[in-house]
């Protein structure tokens, strides 16, 4: 259950949030546009990133720009 230790594994990269339009989920609430983030696991389609609540929670990659 490598999902356990995120929160103290190493950063991989920045990313910065571009916006927090999305059809489905309310983004808004856990990220902030203009915000950096920092990139804890990453696969194709998701970055997971401590968001605001503190919490490692999984995005679609299209809200972030690479810093």
């Amino acid at each position: 259950m490598l999902h356990l230790n995120w929160q103290e594994k190493s950063t991989v990269k920045t990313v910065k949030c571009v916006h927090t339009n999305a059809k489905k989920y309310m983004v808004n609430n856990m990220l902030t546009v203009g915000k950096t983030y920092d990139v804890k696991n990453e696969t194709e389609e998701y970055f997971f990133v401590i968001d605001n609540a503190g919490k490692v929670s999984g995005f679609y990659k299209d809200y972030f720009q690479e810093v």
